[in-house]
Parts: C-alpha cells; sequence; structure tokens
C-alpha cells in the first residue's frame, strides 16, 4: 500500500467510526476482574481540556490545592483513558447523541435520544440496571428532562420532547430525579396543561421544590426535585446570593443526597451526575460561569470519591461527553496576574449583562463591570458593549445579549481566549476509581462504555 492509500483507507475508517455504529474499531471485550455493586458516573458537559486546566488552577489559587479530578491523576489513584466521542453523523457530537451512546451503546444522529434513523427504539442503561434490581438516579444543573440525563433515561426521535420525556421517566419509575426544568411539570406552563407534579405524587414520589424540601426526602421513597425554572443558576451568581444558597441544592448536595437515599440498596444503584451548566457557559464563552461550575462539580467528584473510598463497592466514572469552546490561558507577561483577577469576580456573564442597558452611559457600564468583577474599563471599551444593546429589546433572553463581545472585552484583563462558542470534536477524558476499573483501556469508543458498565456490574 502506498502513502496515499495509507491514508485513504485511515480516513475512511475515521469516518466509518463516525457515521457506521456497526462497523466495531473500538474494544467490546475488557478484562474486568472485579465487579461493582454501585456506578456513581459522574459528566462535565461541554467541559474542553482548557477548562479542566483552568478550573485546577484556579483551585489552587484560590483554595491552595489541587482540583479533586487532578489530585487523583497525581495520586494515581485512577485509570485513565481517552474517549472517541463522535456522533453516528458527525464528528462534533451534540450531548444528546453523547449521552445516548453511553446510554444505550449505539450511535444516534446529533439531536436523537437512544434512537436509531429508521426509527428502533434502543433499551436504555438505566433501564436495563432497574431490570437488573437496581435503583436508579440522575441529578444535573439543567433541566433534568436535559439531553444528557435522558440519554441514559428514555428513547425519542428528538432531545426537544421535554415535556414528554418527563412523562416516560414516570412510565419508568426512576428513584431520584433532581435538576431544573419546572415548566416541563407545571399545568401552568405546559402546553397540554398537565401537572407532571399530582402525578408523580400519586405514583408515590416526594416532590421538593427547594433544598429544605430535598432534605426532608426519606430513602424508601422515590425522589422528584425541580428546583428552577430553566437550567439552575450558575454556580458563582448561586455562591454570591444567599436566597439562592437557601432554596437551590449545589450539584453536591444533590449528589451527596442521592447517594444518601439509595445507597442501602441490596441490589446497588446507578446514579448520574451532570454539572449542564459548563456547557451552557462555554456556548456564552462566560469564564466565571464556566470554572466556578466546574468546581461545583469537582465539589461533586468529592462527594463521590468519598462514599466509593468507604464503600469498596462503586465504580466511579468522571469524563465529559464533548469539548466546547476551547477556553484557554494565553501567555503573556502578566498571564498569571491577570488570571487571579478571576478570584475577585463576583457574577456569571448573564447576571453582568443583564444590568446593562441602551440607556446607560459608559461610565455606568464601567461602575457595573467593577462592581462584578474588580476590572475597570475604558470607556472606549465600555462604548463598545452599549453598541450591542441598541438592538436588543428583552433582557432577560440570553440569546440575544453580548457574550461574546463581553468575553473579548476582558480578554486583555484576563489572559483566557476562547477559540469557539460551539462544541469541538476533541478526545475527552475518561477517569474511572473502584471495582472493575481496572479493565479500562488506554483508548475507548464511547459506545464501548455502555458494554463497560454492564460488564462491570455483571448486568
Amino acid at each position: 500500500m502506498n502513502r496515499r492509500d495509507f491514508f485513504k483507507a485511515g480516513t475512511i475508517a475515521g469516518l466509518g467510526a463516525a457515521i457506521w455504529p456497526g462497523l466495531s474499531i473500538g474494544n467490546s471485550t475488557f478484562e474486568i476482574k472485579n465487579t461493582a455493586k454501585n456506578i456513581i458516573f459522574l459528566v462535565s458537559d461541554g467541559m474542553s481540556a482548557g477548562t479542566l486546566q483552568m478550573a485546577d488552577l484556579l483551585r489552587r489559587r484560590k483554595d491552595g490545592r489541587n482540583s479533586n479530578w487532578i489530585q487523583l491523576y497525581k495520586d494515581e489513584k485512577i485509570t485513565r483513558a481517552l474517549m472517541d466521542m463522535s456522533s453516528l453523523n458527525s464528528s462534533v457530537t451534540d450531548s444528546a447523541a453523547a449521552a445516548s451512546s453511553w446510554g444505550s451503546g449505539f450511535r444516534v444522529k446529533n439531536g436523537a435520544l437512544n434512537m436509531s434513523p429508521d426509527g428502533v427504539k434502543y433499551t436504555t442503561i438505566f433501564q436495563k440496571f432497574k431490570n437488573a434490581g437496581k435503583l436508579a438516579g440522575c441529578v444535573t444543573t439543567v433541566q433534568i428532562t436535559h439531553a444528557t440525563p435522558a440519554g441514559f433515561l428514555a428513547s425519542n426521535e428528538s432531545r426537544g420532547n421535554q415535556p414528554l420525556i418527563a412523562e416516560l421517566y414516570l412510565k419508568d419509575k426512576y428513584d431520584v430525579l433532581m435538576g431544573g426544568g419546572h415548566e416541563h411539570f407545571d399545568s401552568g406552563k405546559r402546553e397540554d396543561g398537565k401537572d407532571m407534579f399530582a402525578e408523580f405524587r400519586r405514583k408515590g414520589y416526594h416532590v421538593a421544590m427547594d433544598k429544605d424540601g430535598m432534605k426532608k426526602a426519606r430513602q424508601g421513597q422515590p425522589l422528584l426535585g425541580v428546583f428552577h425554572e430553566g437550567g439552575l443558576p450558575y454556580a458563582i451568581d448561586h455562591t454570591n446570593s444567599r436566597e439562592l444558597s437557601d432554596k437551590i441544592p449545589t450539584l453536591a448536595e444533590m449528589t451527596q443526597k442521592s447517594i444518601d437515599m439509595m445507597k442501602d440498596h441490596p441490589k446497588g444503584f446507578v446514579l448520574q451526575v451532570e454539572a449542564g451548566k459548563v456547557d451552557w457557559a462555554a456556548h456564552g464563552n462566560d469564564i466565571s460561569g464556566i470554572l466556578y461550575d466546574q468546581l461545583a462539580f469537582d465539589d461533586a467528584i468529592e462527594v463521590a470519591m468519598d462514599f466509593a473510598e468507604k464503600d469498596k463497592n462503586t465504580l466511579v466514572i468522571i469524563t465529559t461527553d464533548h469539548g466546547n469552546g476551547s477556553p484557554a490561558l494565553f501567555g503573556g507577561r502578566d498571564a498569571d496576574k491577570n488570571f487571579d483577577k478571576l478570584l475577585e469576580f463576583n457574577g456569571s456573564a448573564e447576571t453582568i449583562l443583564k444590568k446593562l442597558h441602551r440607556d446607560q452611559n459608559p461610565g455606568e457600564v464601567v461602575a457595573i463591570l467593577k462592581n462584578h468583577t474588580g476590572i475597570e474599563l475604558s470607556r472606549q471599551e465600555a462604548r463598545g458593549l452599549l453598541e450591542f444593546y441598541e438592538k436588543v429589546d428583552d433582557y432577560n433572553n440570553p440569546l440575544t445579549l453580548p457574550f461574546h463581545a463581553l468575553a473579548k472585552t476582558l480578554e486583555p484583563h484576563i489572559n483566557v481566549g476562547w477559540a469557539t462558542g460551539r462544541h469541538t470534536a476533541e478526545f475527552v477524558e475518561l477517569a474511572m476509581y473502584g471495582p472493575a476499573s481496572e479493565g479500562l483501556p488506554p483508548f475507548m469508543m464511547n459506545t464501548d462504555l455502555h458494554h463497560y458498565m454492564l460488564k462491570a456490574c455483571g448486568v
């Protein structure tokens, strides 16, 4: 084979992996010596390599220690691999197809949930674990009906059918469901007028609307916790608001409560934990949003590891579904000094941008940015931001706010830049701890992880 034919063959094989799920270039046979009773699957949605690195740097600057994720690497407690996350129709996956590859063992088209292009519904991994007698739950910082949790729990032609996905959850009687998405359960928000909160209560669920309600849930009763309309607030906004922190649990608190609810079940449990707003912040090039939400995810890792190290029967999986935005700390004489300015941020980009409007003068914009970031913009920079508000009518709609303009404005002050506001095709980090982690190969296809989890639990 000549050089040109070699590379042509390699390209065809790579495309095959992305397009035909039946073409196996992955590893479906794993040498697993020990089985696990429980699985805690933690996914930071949309986490690029730069997000992981800068969150660790921020943790060191803020708390004087490494992030929990990186410390696991340093302590050599985990088995580590890279994973190919291509979907059925693209090398750049979306969250629905990514979660479905784990959830069903098949690659599906972007936007679909565990369903083939010709309408075949695949049985999801948590349905399989439920059939094996285990308890199953998901917690997230976005809508509980959103793509990543739904990829483990439901089959549907479109990730956008969130009101129906809420009904599918009830049908399959999952044991713990917590996150946002009030609009998909409330009769006044749903187009069909169904009161899904009442339906869940009729099926025996403890329904919680706030942190106190979550705390009152007891073992033996399934739990639905819906704490906000849309996604939950960004971690940095949550931390800096007494009202939000009193009402809405953190991802770590939801993780701890889920473990407490399911840990004594004789056949074990499976739990998915998602930091969904890492992805949302990446789309908006929101540096404080993404890094502080990544640290909130890191706190959830600590909760999972504390339990697993004591329990000895729990496989912990830590990963992401795709990159997004490719943020990075760029070089320069004052790179470290400028990055440290993030320690003074007290609000997300969304919080900041919603306080700006077209009737303000540059001095008012400078004051708002100074209050939330500690950075004093020039009046020219402030005027540049205000130009975007001449066409903005709805200041509460994130889709109309100048997120990327703010990121560009802040870049020379913090040395953090972004390549894009979209998903990226990159091999993702995959880490495992606990029984069955010893069989993890150094490289894995996304669909193989489905079969790995089943085998790890002897299902």
